[in-house]
């Protein structure tokens, strides 16, 4: 009696419902990359534009332009795939950190701040991208957690 006193309560989750709730945080970072993908494809031009006018990254717009959406399409996929869900995971929380950092750093050092991120999302203040960054890297480090606690 006396040891299951000392034993402290632990939330878990069996293995169908790990299972299915890191499917969800996949597909709602999947559908924020196939959404901001789509709108920077869609509306191309403006797109490059917002870029072209970032002072630390303006000689690099046009490439950056082309890579970020493919980049955006080819993570949802490893997102999409069970077998390289993980490996989506991992990459989705980097470019979501970088983006972060991406946002941050042109607050300290642009004088004026277009917003190129596409769709809805453009109506957010800065800060606001800030926060909705920090919940999307929160829910993809969720997923990669319950991905290792199903592995043990």
């Amino acid at each position: 009696m006396e040891s299951a006193i000392k034993k402290k309560w632990k939330f878990q989750f069996n293995g169908l419902a790990k299972e299915r709730i890191t499917i969800a945080l996949r597909f709602t970072c999947m559908a924020l990359f196939l959404y901001t993908a789509y709108a920077k494809i869609v509306d191309h031009d403006r797109f490059l534009n917002g870029l072209s006018k970032v002072h630390i990254i303006n000689g690099f717009a046009v490439y950056i332009s082309y890579l970020v959406p493919l980049t955006e399409i080819l993570v949802s996929l490893l997102l999409l795939i069970p077998q390289t869900a993980k490996w989506g995971l991992y990459t989705f929380t980097v470019l979501m950190s970088i983006f972060t950092c991406y946002i941050i750093s042109a607050l300290l050092w642009e004088k004026h701040l277009p917003c190129h991120c596409g769709g809805v999302i453009e109506k957010l203040s800065w800060l606001q991208h800030i926060w909705l960054n920090l919940a999307f890297i929160s829910i993809a480090i969720s997923a990669l957690r319950l991905v290792k606690s199903k592995m043990s």
